[in-house]
């Protein structure tokens, strides 16, 4: 019985043409074929459910590996399609394999377990059935991340884990401070290494301070306004000092965390004022152009975009609207916090963002979508670009971009300005 089992993975084939029982016009107008042939939508639909309570099954196998890849497997289905009635009739028997898995499991095992309940709750949305999972699910996820003997990858994902589940689920404000606490007593560690002599330095324990970090500030945004007031005071004159850390992605995540408090504070506070502003848009601005030989190309450019952004929030109180397209629909992001709650959920979703986009009414009230638009077919195929026309753009728009990269290779051309 010890030994792994062959699991098939979930693959892109079962989350095809199958999706269409579940949301007929919520699939992508490029995904519609003319003239296909026809699908047994209930054919399929009861092919996909039996592979799934196969890997709901391989949850509770004693080979470690097969429990691993039985809980990737469902992260790849709960993440591309949208199962919320399979999962309802399921959900204590895939929350208790989760709590064991997260328990008893080793490293891999429990960053993995850990995914998959951010992934249930985002199915489930918000409601009775989740607070249920989040009250079983969430002391374990707390007591993961403050054990100090548990692997970092382990904390870290039950930090972000327990972070995304209480945004979504809790309605109750004392929990909700409880978890924010929590969270805050890990990334506020990384304040005191600033008080070594050798000023802030990368360990092994960043990631956990990183993951930690995110998850509170995407708490803080849905907080009330004397609290987010509150750790505003606390924490605004602090994370600069995290600016000088080693680790590009703790810079850029305190970073970023700056730029949504001080759009916060703006919100609670027309008159706010910052002390040392001057000092902080220094920091900025030096990050903004950092030019260190010692750093990689890549992450230079990276932090130099990030914190371009970044300056422009705390200096001019600025936010470089963006734009997301999912199948016909358009959504704007155009403030730190909604950035900060799309970056989130894209981390979790992966390629599948887009389709919860369309379908998932918990993501649709978050960014205030209103309910799924419905297409039928013959819109759908009204939408369609024919192969050709599609050829004709493409060669288009690859010869426009093409004149407009062999500019910025003229070596007259200050590179630097283009990246």
């Amino acid at each position: 019985g010890g030994q792994p089992r062959n699991v098939q993975p979930f693959s892109d084939e079962d989350a095809s043409i199958e999706t269409m029982s579940h949301c007929s016009g919520f699939s992508d107008p490029a995904s519609f074929t003319e003239d296909g042939p026809e699908v047994d939508e209930e054919a399929t639909q009861e092919d996909l459910e039996y592979k799934l309570k196969g890997f709901i099954d391989l949850t509770l196998d004693k080979s470690a590996k097969t429990r691993q890849a039985a809980l990737e497997n469902l992260k790849s289905a709960f993440s591309s399609k949208i199962l919320y009635e399979f999962i309802m009739e399921r959900r204590m028997t895939l929350t208790d394999s989760i709590e064991r898995c997260i328990k008893k499991g080793k490293s891999d095992e429990q960053c993995a377990a850990a995914g998959l309940a951010c992934l249930l709750c985002v199915q489930m949305g918000s409601g009775i059935e989740s607070e249920e999972i989040f009250k079983t699910l969430g002391p374990v996820l707390k007591k993961i991340v403050c054990d100090g003997t548990a692997s970092i990858q382990a904390r870290q994902a039950c930090a972000t884990c327990l972070g995304i589940c209480c945004f979504i689920v809790t309605d109750d404000i004392t929990e909700l401070y409880s978890t924010t606490e929590c969270l805050e007593n890990i990334f506020t560690k990384a304040y005191q290494r600033d008080r070594d002599t050798n000023g802030v330095s990368s360990t092994h324990n960043t990631v956990l301070h990183i993951s930690a970090l995110l998850a509170w500030t995407l708490l803080l945004t849905i907080c009330p306004v004397n609290e987010v007031k509150k750790k505003i005071e606390m924490h605004l004159h602090k994370l600069p000092t995290l600016l000088s850390c080693d680790d590009l992605n703790m810079r850029i995540a305190a970073g970023e965390t700056l730029a949504l408090l001080f759009e916060l504070a703006r919100e609670t506070d027309a008159d706010f004022f910052y002390e040392d502003m001057e000092l902080l848009t220094e920091k900025l601005r030096a990050l903004a152009t950092d030019g260190n030989k010692h750093r990689a190309k890549v992450d230079k450019r990276k932090q130099r975009s990030v914190f371009r952004d970044v300056l422009r929030a705390v200096e001019e109180r600025d936010f470089p609207t963006e734009m997301v397209k999912f199948g016909p629909e358009r959504m704007y992001i155009d403030c730190w916090v909604k950035k900060k709650t799309y970056d989130t959920f894209k981390e979790i979703l992966g390629s599948g963002m887009q389709y919860h986009l369309q379908s998932n009414d918990f993501l649709r009230n978050v960014f205030e979508l209103g309910p799924p638009v419905m297409l039928d077919a013959a819109t759908l195929k009204t939408m369609k670009i024919s192969r050709f026309e599609r050829h004709l753009y493409n060669s288009a728009a690859f010869k426009a971009r093409t004149k407009a990269r062999s500019k910025c290779r003229d070596k007259r051309a200050d590179v630097g300005e283009f990246f």
